[in-house]
């Protein structure tokens, strides 16, 4: 395949790139959070260091999971399923430390 020089410009991919490299910079400046998944997700609970370890052990994300229980891909039914696990103790953990909140309050 041969590139068509004439018809190659560069400008609008490298101005794409400043306005995404500039939108960044700022979110750390004013936020100071990193654009990125683990500036976005970390924020979600508290800090720990193993926040895409699961992720990672598994060779999956959540949404490339679903596609690949989709196609039937039998690592993905065991992920998906640890990870609704994970979902569900989530949800009764944070049941329970609201309720307790709220016990506090009203003492």
């Amino acid at each position: 395949m041969a590139i068509a020089w004439p018809s190659f410009t560069p400008w609008p991919a490298l101005a794409g790139g400043l306005l995404i490299g500039l939108a960044a910079a700022l979110l750390v400046l004013f936020n100071g959070r990193i654009a990125g998944i683990s500036g976005i997700v970390g924020g979600l609970r508290p800090v720990r260091g193993d926040l895409g370890a699961g992720w990672g052990l598994a060779g999956f994300c959540p949404g490339s999971a679903l596609v690949a229980l989709g196609l039937g891909a039998p690592q993905a039914v065991v992920f998906v399923a640890a990870m609704l696990a994970g979902m569900g103790m989530f949800e009764l953990i944070e049941a329970r430390r609201k309720r307790q909140c709220r016990e506090l309050e009203i003492r």
